[in-house]
């Protein structure tokens, strides 16, 4: 497949009173053509921030201190505003995970939409508008779009309002789609409901997908790759059958001990020890070191280098090194020999 995105490594602070916030620190990964990849981790571990860099939509506290970002081959890290525009919407578009507070409650829905369509084709006449409306209304799945076209957010359920902000990103076709946890204010049945939407546009338009979840079992079901964040860095990356059947880095065991799944009965659900750690002032080596209790040494002096496992799966963590103990995974066989 085509590379259609690629990152290397990419740092991004926040600059504040009380100091400086290493939010993302030192990433670097790629997205095919046609792809689903799916970024999870806890909380604050900077998945959100990394896709907003990407598409340069931070605040003025923050500043992209090192990296580069390849889009098609070329290099958007030093773009300016102006031409930031014109790649936003055309070339990649973004689903935020708060549909409510992503759309004005002040305008119809129809005309929300038809704004989107209007940014990038503003010469179209008013037909024209009124039907590519209708066609992204029809695409995401919203019923009966003519009557619907005048309606306002508030008369839409939290699952209709996320697909129109889903028409909203594909207005101009977009060859990349950020979805910023776009289930996490939905209910289970919407949740489905939603990702199997997103899957099924995925493969009807050829939109390359970066996924941000915190949610194992929505990755499950959608990605093609998936990147675990910590600590505004990557601490593993591979297809979605290698870090769901042979996760390698004990922050992987971690987030999948803790699914219903691995539960046993009459026992509580499994949580990670500890708290991540402040990215204002990040710890010494290994940043998940404190809360692994398989780390060693090392682990608290030397930050672990990516080291690969095989031709699509690399995991940041020294027991991979040729010198570490063997240990048993605990989600079940052997992780290191």
């Amino acid at each position: 497949m085509r590379e259609i995105l690629k990152v290397e490594n990419l740092e991004v602070s926040f600059f504040t009173p009380e100091g400086e916030i290493e939010a993302v620190r030192d990433i670097s990964f790629s997205l095919n053509s046609g792809e689903v990849l799916a970024v999870v981790g806890e909380s604050g571990c900077g998945k959100s921030v990394l896709c907003k860099s990407i598409m340069k939509l931070l605040p003025r506290t923050a500043k992209i201190k090192r990296g580069k970002v390849f889009v098609n081959d070329i290099d958007i890290t030093a773009y300016k505003e102006q031409e930031m525009q014109k790649l936003r919407g055309r070339l990649f578009s973004m689903i935020f995970q708060d549909p409510m507070s992503a759309l004005n409650p002040t305008i119809s829905i129809g005309r929300q939409i038809a704004e989107a369509v209007l940014v990038h084709t503003p010469k179209i006449d008013h037909k024209q508008v009124y039907d590519r409306v209708i066609e992204l209304m029809d695409l995401v799945g919203i019923e009966q779009p003519e009557q619907r076209y005048e309606l306002y957010p508030y008369n839409f359920s939290g699952g209709m309002r996320q697909r129109v902000v889903l028409a909203i990103a594909l207005a101009s076709n977009p060859s990349i789609l950020f979805a910023d946890e776009p289930t996490t204010a939905l209910d289970v049945t919407i949740q489905t409901q939603i990702l199997d939407l997103l899957c099924e546009l995925q493969k009807k338009l050829g939109t390359s997908t970066i996924l941000v979840s915190h949610d194992l079992g929505v990755v499950a079901r959608a990605a093609d790759r998936v990147a675990v964040m910590y600590a505004g860095k990557i601490v593993e990356i591979g297809t979605a059958e290698e870090i769901f059947y042979d996760p390698r880095h004990p922050y992987t065991w971690g987030l999948m001990q803790s699914l219903p799944a691995f539960a046993k009965k009459g026992e509580p659900l499994y949580t990670i020890p500890g708290m991540p750690p402040t990215l204002l002032n990040p710890p010494k080596g290994d940043a998940f070191a404190s809360r692994n209790k398989y780390a060693l040494g090392i682990d608290y002096e030397e930050m672990p280098p990516m080291f690969q496992i095989s031709e699509t799966h690399y995991a940041a963590t020294w027991l991979l090194d040729k010198r570490a103990p063997q240990i048993t995974s605990p989600i079940g066989g052997v992780a290191y020999e």
